[in-house]
């Protein structure tokens, strides 16, 4: 199991995954939205989305935790 964080603070803009998608090694999973600028969140490995721990609007963190990819 991996985790997928947020590479920096910012809003959940999109997400573009649902659980138990497939995903691959640098698939775009969500887009965050920090500083004006729209910031894709990648997969950082290949695997299926087990969980996802925010929604569309969640202020994040930089390193929180959105997703775990099984």
């Amino acid at each position: 199991m991996a985790e997928i964080t947020a590479p920096m603070s910012g809003k959940m803009w999109k997400i573009l995954v649902n659980v138990g998608d497939s995903v691959s090694e640098d698939d775009e999973v969500a887009i965050l939205e920090a500083m004006k600028m729209e910031i894709p969140v990648v997969s950082p490995g290949d695997g299926a989305i087990k969980e996802i721990r925010v929604k569309e609007g969640d202020a994040v963190e930089a390193e929180s935790v959105i997703m775990i990819l099984g």
